[in-house]
């Protein structure tokens, strides 16, 4: 959105006739051919941008006030109000308020975009209720500071619409029950993880390792390793490769346990064409090295026929 714009929309949210229109003059006209002047000044000062000739006529002055500085601010006001109904109803000064306080928390105005479209809900939310809980548990127990809450929201804004309750402290407990102690790294690495249920993605996805073999220890330890893990599907991601790796690499458990990344790479953009190129060459590569190494590296190793990359 360019910088006018976003100006424009500052301004406009703080404008106190974006709340409510004109009443027109109930004054008759001494003229009777005149029309009243009310009528054809502008109500509001959003009238006079570009994008209220496009919306509906038939909706109310406030309603496109709404949708406008939505829209002027980088908001897809569509979708915005088809995930969240309660938009509807909700004043334009409840939507500032909103804003302005994640302001106050040094979340960025060009960041509502994402913000806002990945999580329509928050522009309706309780500051009280909702939000406020929300900061205070990232600064109380993960131990984030307010400078670098903007931060934190960026990389998970799902963060903003979950209940400390019966989200986030739970997921918390469940995840320093495991061994996840750098609450740093929680924070800044892998908030998602803190959205995640503990009962319907975080369980299963250990509960799954555990029933290829693994020990419930080892199963831990590979996603303390690679905490991605508690964000790959099952269907999607596990049981393909999986299916490759055992079936096709005759690989052991031992190397998943050693190398749980494996389960990051794509199967058939990675995975795939660098095991075939790696049986065409002859050459024994250890499956963190094929999959870790550059193109150039990877290449190299199968002309020299090492397997293995020289130290520097």
């Amino acid at each position: 959105m360019p910088a006018a714009a976003a100006a424009v929309a500052a301004a406009l949210l703080q404008s106190s006739f974006l709340c409510s229109a004109k009443k027109p003059s109930t004054q008759s006209s001494s003229n009777p051919n005149t029309t009243p002047r009310s009528a054809i000044e502008p109500k509001s000062l959003l009238q006079k941008h570009p994008l209220y000739s496009h919306t509906q006529t038939n909706l109310s002055l406030p309603f496109k006030e709404k949708i406008l500085c939505l829209e002027i601010l980088g908001i897809d006001s569509g979708k915005a109000l088809s995930l969240n109904p309660s938009l509807h109803t909700a004043s334009l000064q409840a939507i500032h308020n909103i804003l302005s306080y994640l302001q106050s928390k040094g979340i960025h105005q060009k960041d509502f975009p994402r913000i806002v479209g990945m999580c329509p809900q928050l522009i309706t939310s309780d500051i009280k209720t909702d939000l406020n809980p929300v900061f205070n548990f990232l600064s109380q127990e993960l131990r984030v500071p307010q400078q670098s809450f903007r931060r934190v929201v960026n990389k998970c804004p799902r963060l903003l619409i979950s209940s400390v309750r019966d989200q986030l402290k739970p997921a918390l407990f469940y995840l320093q029950r495991l061994g996840f102690r750098d609450l740093e790294a929680l924070a800044y690495n892998d908030p998602i993880l803190l959205v995640s249920s503990v009962e319907k993605t975080l369980i299963p996805k250990l509960d799954y390792l555990v029933s290829l073999g693994f020990t419930k220890g080892e199963a831990v330890g590979m996603v303390l390793r690679c905490p991605s893990l508690f964000t790959f599907s099952i269907e999607n991601n596990f049981k393909p490769k999986v299916e490759f790796f055992v079936g096709e690499m005759k690989g052991s458990l031992e190397e998943l346990k050693d190398f749980p990344q494996y389960f990051a790479f794509s199967l058939e953009k990675r995975i795939k064409p660098r095991y075939v190129e790696v049986v065409r060459s002859g050459v024994d590569v250890p499956l963190s090295v094929m999959l870790k190494s550059t193109d150039d590296e990877f290449w190299e190793l199968l002309k020299q026929g090492t397997g293995m990359p020289h130290a520097a």
